[in-house]
């Protein structure tokens, strides 16, 4: 994960770079400075994530130019066949989208929902080991 942390940390300095040179030209305009350091910030985030996921596991067998498939081969993770969670999650984002547009009512519903759907991911096998 150190390439892909490179590679997020060149796109947070372009984006660094464009929110400076953007805001020093456009005194008027603060939406698009705005927005430009948000793509920062969340750029920056990734590369720090992946940065402490490469100190945490060290290198992976993708990153070394002799390795084999078969190394890489095995279980991921645990993947639930059969969940209502995601469509719950999306019917609730859905909802909550909506309810920015057309009212305050419609907003809090999608939350409930959304709530839910989130609540139900993070506690679905909370009874599970491993």
């Amino acid at each position: 994960m150190k390439i892909e942390s490179y590679l997020f940390g060149g796109v947070a300095l372009f984006f660094a770079v464009t929110t400076f040179v953007y805001g020093w030209w456009s005194d008027v305009e603060p939406a698009g400075t705005a927005a430009l350091t948000v793509a920062f910030i969340m750029s920056s985030l990734v590369c720090f994530f992946l940065f402490i996921q490469y100190r945490r596991r060290g290198t992976r067998p993708e990153d070394h130019k002799d390795s084999e498939v078969q190394q890489r081969s095995g279980p991921l993770d645990f993947f639930s066949p059969r969940s209502i969670y995601p469509p719950l999650t999306a019917v609730g984002f859905s909802i909550v989208a909506l309810g920015v547009i057309y009212g305050v009512w419609i907003f809090l519903i999608g939350i409930g929902v959304l709530a839910a759907g989130v609540l139900g991911f993070i506690f679905q096998y909370e009874e599970r080991d491993g």
